[in-house]
């Protein structure tokens, strides 16, 4: 009992990961709401600023072969660039653009931009000239109006403008401390081409291409404790940038500035990199194993069928046909079988196979049968493991679990009472939703693409899907009872089918999958 206490507790620290999701924000302007798609990425909620800009009644243009986005004002037009932190403001009245970087980058996703929403209200409301406030979790309320002067904005992000132009191509630098590290802006008259960077010793090195550099105005010293000192010289037909950083340094990253020649250089600190630990939690959860078991082998034969065909021998069949395909179309995907070959394996080790490995998803593959035989009942079924609501899914899960009796030491297994059942559930309440999710992806594959009919997602007590901590779900391929499905699923072309809709099922899953980590991570 300790044991399975520890193992929930477990599970629902890793739980958290598996947290419900946001997937819209609610504008609400002049007491009409309308709704936006949303997307939590590490904590931050972004949007489609298309989709935004509709809501708020902004004129907007979207390139959507770039996937620039510009939003446009009686004053102001504001420009955002996918996968860059800068955005651009340029007053009508002047046409002289200001540029700011935000916190994170705008992403692409379903081909469209999404912005950060929590940084992007003060550019916001310079567009729209009116108060924006943010109610957690998910609601952008539309206040009165407002004056909003681009220079009244307290942008902590803000860039500095050039300073007074020189002979040379660089001509000077400006610095500007922020909380996750030193971001420099190289003032350029011409556009840098390309660059070459390296880290060694402590010393970052960046090598601008066919620019020189007024070596004077570029070089300083003893600016803070990440970057100490910036020496600067030209080699040939190139500059050299030298940044001597302390042991708080982290990353970099080097960007033209939109609408300029100038270049950032962007140092990062170890404040908001994230930790080994965290990059380890999130390798964790890559989709990258495949845990495939073909029910029963061995001394355990399974159901026997319509002319002595063997559960045993049709499950190890698909399972390895699924293997094939899957390394085939999804080479980054490791399969893991829990046997190869005509091998018996104790139900409880086949999830510990499947946990040593980091399975990310666990499809057991069995064969329905009757007791008589021949028999009319026909068609492939999808279990979960919870308690079963019928007394046929009941009596399936116990024959399946009947197994245990080929085992040396089956008084291991407890049974699953309706008391036991909750703990199991507890426990795996984490990999539900994901278990869910496949299950109804590989129901209505086999429904559209299964020569057998399918007869839905079930619910049962299987013993071999409680040891496997992770998305998994139990696949009854067909009656071999039954004569069509027996020759069905004793045939070539059958077992390829089946094959085939389990491998389009994951396929369709990782995509979900991956979402999902996205968002969560």
């Amino acid at each position: 009992m300790k044991k399975i206490f520890f193992l929930i507790l477990l599970l629902f620290a890793r739980g958290n990961l598996f947290s419900q999701q946001i997937e819209n924000v609610f504008i609400v302007k002049d007491e009409e709401t309308k709704s936006v798609t949303a997307w939590m990425r590490e904590g931050i909620l972004y949007v489609p600023i298309a989709e935004l800009a509709e809501a708020l009644s902004i004129n907007y243009f979207e390139n959507v072969a770039t996937g620039k986005v510009e939003l446009k004002s009686n004053y102001f037009l504001l420009k955002t660039t996918p996968r860059n932190p800068y955005i651009v403001i340029t007053p009508r009245t002047s046409a002289t653009p200001k540029i700011y970087q935000l916190p994170t980058s705008t992403y692409i996703r379903n081909n469209n931009t999404f912005i950060p929403l929590p940084f992007m209200l003060d550019a916001l409301e310079i567009i729209i000239e009116r108060e924006l406030k943010f109610e957690k979790p998910n609601r952008l309320v539309v206040g009165k109006q407002i004056a909003s002067p681009l220079d009244d904005k307290k942008w902590m992000y803000d860039i500095p403008d050039l300073p007074p132009t020189t002979g040379y191509d660089i001509t000077g630098i400006s610095i500007t401390e922020k909380v996750n590290g030193t971001l420099i802006r190289v003032h350029s008259k011409t556009r840098i081409p390309s660059y070459l960077s390296s880290f060694k010793d402590d010393e970052l090195t960046i090598i601008f291409r066919k620019v020189n550099a007024d070596v004077q105005k570029t070089t300083r010293d003893g600016i803070s404790n990440l970057v100490r000192k910036i020496e600067t010289r030209n080699v040939g037909s190139d500059v050299e940038f030298k940044f001597i950083v302390g042991s708080d340094y982290s990353t970099n990253e080097v960007m033209n500035v939109p609408e300029s020649n100038d270049v950032i250089i962007t140092i990062h600190n170890k404040v908001f990199s994230k930790s080994d630990q965290t990059k380890k939690n999130m390798d964790k959860w890559n989709f990258d194993v495949v845990v495939l078991d073909p029910g029963h082998g061995g001394k355990d034969p399974g159901a026997i069928g319509i002319d002595n065909l063997r559960e045993k021998d049709v499950t190890l069949a698909i399972a390895l046909k699924v293997g094939e395909l899957l390394k085939k179309e999804m080479p980054d995907v490791k399969v893991v079988y829990t046997r190869k070959d005509d091998t018996f394996i104790d139900l409880y080790k086949r999830g510990k196979i499947a946990n040593e490995n980091n399975g990310k998803l666990f499809i057991s593959i069995h064969c329905n049968s009757t007791k008589k035989k021949p028999s009319d009942v026909s068609g492939a079924e999808v279990y979960l493991l919870r308690p079963g609501r019928t007394q046929e899914a009941i009596e399936i899960a116990e024959t399946e679990n009947s197994v245990i009796k080929y085992e040396d030491n089956p008084q291991k297994y407890e049974k699953l009472t309706d008391e036991n059942f909750i703990l199991v559930s507890m426990a795996h309440s984490a990999y539900m939703k994901y278990s869910e999710k496949f299950a109804e992806l590989l129901h209505k594959e086999f429904d559209l693409n299964l020569k057998l009919k399918s007869r839905g997602v079930k619910q049962a007590g299987f013993y071999v899907l409680v040891g496997a901590s992770m998305p998994s779900v139990l696949v009854e391929t067909g009656f071999i009872s039954n004569k069509e499905d027996a020759k069905f699923l004793k045939s070539s072309a059958g077992q390829n089918q089946v094959a085939e809709s389990i491998f389009s099922s994951i396929k369709t899953y990782r995509k979900y999958y991956e979402e999902a980590m996205d968002a969560e991570l």
